[in-house]
């Protein structure tokens, strides 16, 4: 029977393509769709065909064969966007390549980055033309995000396992992520806010009490358990973990996804786990508080209510945090972790890679 449909683009790279798409692939000042090309047709020189190489790095089949068709057609220079309409581009593949390896593999000697105004000086091109191509490539060289790598020896373990919990909860069991958000401050502006586009406050504000808030979002569900107490001792942490335990049916397991915080690890901690068997602790790694998806939650509570509101009081403080919690479980919206942990050690092992590439540089200067 013969076979249909648009026969697939074979890739094969020299040695240079290679070396630059790998580069690019891991290089954590790349941006995540130019990363994600390059693992695409490195993938595709590999061999494999579009459903294979789709369902290995987690994308679309139709992504897959654009990138392969595009880098086919175009080389190195077709992983950028498409041009929009308009006048055709009055410089060579030449002049890009070159400000998308300078951008991402040099620096000025005066700078951390490079400028656009820097880049058109040493090209000839205007800065428009620079700022066209990182928007097309993805590229923002003056942002800087961070990052600290763990030292916990455990690290690979409490990724598996946390991840494990998120992609392939147990059965008969409810998945909880717990954190605490301490000394939220009761703060009134000394002016009201104004309601223009952006939004304007007052720089200067007074001081009316803090309050620590407990939560324990459910992932499947994505509902949250809240206590709002005036301290986050041992003691604090004991009396949410009770609250917790009442409200969840007595025939389900409970796995408690928790930081590293010396709150959670105190005999006391310890005393009451050993009398409710149906408790498990999951730490996250050592600064790998991002793993835990209470923070997401966290995030949303303060950029959608906290940051411009004003109270007097910590009681109007506390009624503002209820009133938001109790409209949030009224139509919950779970966070959807989407990594495995495969996909996360690889990311890890990259960037470990561009640091020990980055160190041995600066060390031998080549």
């Amino acid at each position: 029977m013969a076979r249909r449909g648009r026969p697939t683009v074979q890739i094969e790279l020299t040695p240079e393509e290679q070396q630059t798409l790998q580069r690019w692939a891991r290089r954590h000042k790349s941006s995540q769709a130019l990363a994600q090309r390059c693992r695409i047709v490195l993938a595709c020189a590999e061999g494999g065909t579009n459903n294979e190489i789709a369902e290995r790095l987690g994308v679309n089949r139709v992504t897959v064969s654009k990138w392969r068709r595009r880098f086919a057609a175009d080389r190195l220079e077709g992983l950028a966007d498409a041009p929009r309409p308009g006048a055709a581009r009055k410089i060579g593949d030449d002049v890009v390549e070159a400000i998308v390896v300078e951008t991402l593999e040099s620096a000025p000697k005066d700078a951390t980055h490079w400028s656009t105004r820097g880049l058109a000086a040493k090209h000839g091109i205007s800065g428009q033309t620079v700022s066209e191509i990182w928007r097309a490539f993805g590229l923002k060289p003056w942002r800087q995000d961070e990052f600290k790598v763990s030292p916990d020896p455990d690290l690979v373990e409490r990724i598996r396992d946390i991840v494990g919990l998120y992609l392939n909860p147990p059965v008969a069991a409810a998945v909880f992520a717990v954190d605490e958000k301490p000394q939220m401050q009761a703060l009134n502006r000394s002016a009201p806010t104004l309601p223009t586009t952006p939004a304007r406050a007052t720089h200067d504000y007074e001081r009316n009490g803090t309050v620590d808030l407990f939560a324990a979002l459910e992932i499947a569900t994505g509902k949250v358990i809240t206590d709002l107490r005036p301290s986050h001792t041992s003691a604090d942490f004991v009396a949410f973990l009770n609250k917790v335990n009442r409200e969840v049916p007595t025939e389900l397991e409970v796995h408690v996804v928790l930081d590293n915080l010396s709150t959670h690890k105190t005999p006391q901690v310890q005393q009451w786990l050993l009398r409710h068997k149906r408790f498990h602790f999951h730490f996250t790694p050592t600064y790998g508080s991002w793993m835990n998806l209470v923070e997401r939650w966290f995030s949303a509570l303060t950029t959608k209510k906290l940051q411009r509101s004003a109270h007097r009081s910590v009681k109007a403080l506390t009624d503002d945090i209820r009133a938001w919690v109790e409209t949030w479980n009224d139509d919950p919206k779970p966070f959807v972790w989407h990594k495995s942990a495969d996909e996360i050690l690889q990311r890890l092992a990259g960037y470990c890679a561009t640091i020990n590439e980055n160190d041995r540089f600066n060390l031998t200067g080549h």
